[in-house]
């Protein structure tokens, strides 16, 4: 029987060790603060459960829309919500923790450091050091929100994303830095609860990432706008400082614009109650011991790995986060980089595939993208072609009342076949796994039009974007 060693007790740790014990492995898991890391602790699962409340308040608020009458004005209730973030955070650690039990994987609680590849050094709480001893170790200890210089987190005015879900009252003016995944979800959130959001990114769109499309990116400014949601684009704040319990700032252009409007290069005095960052990650590797054992690590401190996650000391891999912006920094891509890892213990290495790894943003409204965007296919030298077709033109989006967003298809011009999906809309996090579907089988333009999709749903959109692409051939 093969002992195993996991240090990181987060999707990607979890998940291998839940996987090496149905594999008959002998397993040890080891968690330094709670089951479930970044992803049930203080990302994913909170940040989900604060926008189901934004959800179910912004419901409320057009009750009359759908021909619904009560009396008074919903509010919400910070502390309420905050008490249901806890319960369903504790409701999922739990059944991690029996999930352990159910596979006999011993979970120790404590700190890992790296002794060999052989040998690991827990530190429990009260001080006391055991070793373990295992024959493969799999490294998933993740990432940390990093500082900005300049904006340094005092928690209470200057707020990190960790401490952006822990507020106790919604502040009445809210300044968020960076427009990307986190930043977007919370001006929406945050902006639904009362808050006024003005969302600063030094790029010259939001969620400025490679694999989403510039229409999406589009789509949201334009929601944001209808919101009334500030966009500073282009830009980055300078001389941040607390004064009379009022952060006040300097807008200012961003050094990664080339050619800044002259909007953008016009200063401008800022206020807010808070200032939430949401830029900047740094690998959880402290006290890991990484350099005393050998294992490799690139100038950031991410930690190095080939193809099949090998770091670069024998039997000694490495998932999720804390390899860095190099990989995807997603949790449903570090479960599967487990996949991949304890497949390969067993016998049958499998190579990770990245280039069909769907992502969900949950703004409103939501997004979904998996493969290439367009830029991105084009700038390869590809010959493609895109359809889009908009969520207004489905029944089901009429009924619900939810109107805004597309589907874009972007195909390989002589062959069909489907290199990448762009969806913006209501549950586009959801009707992303077919497009995913697609891109990982290598599946074709005639093929999604050859699959039935059920009528009235908002999944026919992408059927319907499809099908334009297939009569425009």
């Amino acid at each position: 029987m093969k002992r195993l060693t996991v240090i990181g007790g987060g999707p990607g740790g979890y998940t291998a060790a839940f996987a090496a014990a149905r594999a008959g492995m002998e397993v040890t898991l080891i968690e330094a603060s709670r089951m479930g890391g970044t992803c049930l602790n203080s990302g994913c699962i909170p940040t989900k459960t604060l926008k189901a409340s934004a959800e179910a308040l912004e419901t409320a608020l057009r009750l009359a829309e759908f021909g619904i009458s009560c009396e008074g004005t919903p509010k919400v209730d910070p502390a309420a919500v905050l008490a249901r973030k806890e319960k369903v955070m504790a409701t999922l650690r739990g059944g991690l923790e029996k999930a352990c039990a159910k596979l006999k994987v011993r979970l120790c609680l404590g700190h890992g450091r790296i002794a060999d590849a052989r040998h690991v050094e827990i530190t429990a709480a009260d001080g006391s050091v055991e070793t373990v001893e295992n024959d493969a170790l799999i490294i998933a200890t993740g990432s940390r929100v990093a500082q900005l210089p300049g904006l340094a987190f005092d928690h209470s005015h200057i707020l990190s994303s960790d401490d952006a879900l822990q507020l106790d009252r919604i502040p009445e003016r809210l300044i968020i830095v960076g427009g990307g995944v986190i930043g977007c979800e919370m001006a929406f959130i945050y902006r639904t609860f009362g808050a006024q959001v003005t969302v600063v990114e030094g790029q010259n769109r939001l969620l400025p990432m490679p694999s989403t499309d510039a229409d999406v990116s589009t789509l949201l400014q334009r929601e944001m706008k209808k919101r009334r949601i500030t966009c500073e684009l282009g830009r980055t704040l300078k001389d941040v400082r607390v004064e009379d319990n009022v952060v006040r700032a300097t807008l200012t252009v961003s050094p990664f614009v080339d050619k800044p409007t002259p909007a953008q290069l016009k200063e401008a005095a800022v206020e807010a109650d808070m200032v939430l960052v949401t830029v900047g990650r740094a690998p959880s590797t402290e006290g890991l011991g990484l350099q005393e054992a050998g294992i490799e690590v690139d100038r950031r401190g991410w930690i190095v790995v080939d193809e099949q996650l090998r770091t670069s000391l024998p039997e000694v891999y490495a998932i999720g986060d804390v390899l860095g912006p190099s990989h995807v920094m997603l949790a449903h891509a570090a479960s599967m980089e487990a996949l991949c890892v304890v497949e390969s213990l067993c016998g049958s290495p499998r190579v990770m595939r990245y280039d069909a790894m769907p992502s969900g943003v949950f703004t409103s409204p939501e997004v979904g993208c998996v493969g290439l965007s367009e830029q991105q296919a084009r700038e390869q030298g590809l010959d493609v072609r895109c359809a889009t077709f908009q969520m207004r033109e489905l029944g089901k989006a009429q009924a619900m009342a939810e109107l805004p967003g597309f589907f874009k298809l972007v195909a390989d011009a002589r062959t069909g076949r489907v290199l990448g999906a762009h969806i913006a809309g209501a549950h586009a996090s959801d009707m992303v796994a077919e497009a995913a579907l697609a891109v990982t089988g290598g599946l074709t333009v005639e093929q999604l039009t050859g699959t039935i999709h059920a009528h009235p749903t908002l999944a026919e959109g992408l059927y319907e974007a499809a099908l334009l692409l297939k009569e425009n051939a």
